[in-house]
């Protein structure tokens, strides 16, 4: 299954098929009504009566869909900083969002939404920051500041994470000063 156009691309949101947002499917965009083989994996907010994986993402990239069914992607109560209104637009109106636990919460910095770079645990952390980045310090930082978990168990809460069972981080980056943010995350 494939799709004769290339995927949109998503400025805050650049691999939604890797981060589990995006899904290969035949199904019918409700909105366009073509089989384009990716569909998003969950459903619009809306008003609306419109179901997991039935809109394409060519539909959220240009809007229609937010406009179509007065739906965003994102809830604007998710964006943990102020942005720029046009910001704040592509972020909740065309860019698709992820599934946390429980909600979603989108990091912002340089007044700029941050990049979403998907879920992680423990294990997919540790692979990454082999490249050289301190990613367990901001992440043992965020659990000490945002979770008001002492600084003696962030570290082993860090060490409890896991990517499929929880509790899970997701991992934002900054487009403009590529620092690192978290929203952890627990069923």
């Amino acid at each position: 299954m494939s799709s004769a156009d290339p995927l949109p691309i998503f400025r805050y949101h650049p691999d939604p098929v890797g981060t589990g947002s995006v899904v290969a499917s035949d199904a019918e965009c409700v909105r366009c009504g073509k089989a384009r083989g990716f569909v998003y994996a969950l459903a619009p907010i809306t008003d609306e009566d419109i179901e997991d994986e039935t809109v394409c993402p060519w539909c959220i990239a240009d809007g229609s869909a937010a406009r179509e069914y007065d739906a965003t992607f994102i809830d604007g109560n998710d964006v943990v900083d102020e942005v720029p209104a046009d910001v704040f637009a592509t972020l909740t109106e065309r860019t698709p969002g992820y599934a946390a636990w429980q909600n979603e919460e989108w990091r912002a910095c340089c007044d700029d939404a941050a990049v979403f770079l998907g879920p992680f645990g423990y294990e997919e952390l540790t692979l990454l920051s082999k490249d050289g980045n301190d990613l367990f310090e901001t992440l043992t930082e965020h659990i000490t500041n945002a979770m008001n978990i002492e600084e003696e168990d962030a570290s082993d809460f860090a060490e409890s994470l896991d990517r499929d069972k929880g509790p899970t981080a997701y991992l934002f980056q900054c487009l403009h000063c590529e620092t690192h943010l978290f929203h952890v995350d627990a069923p």
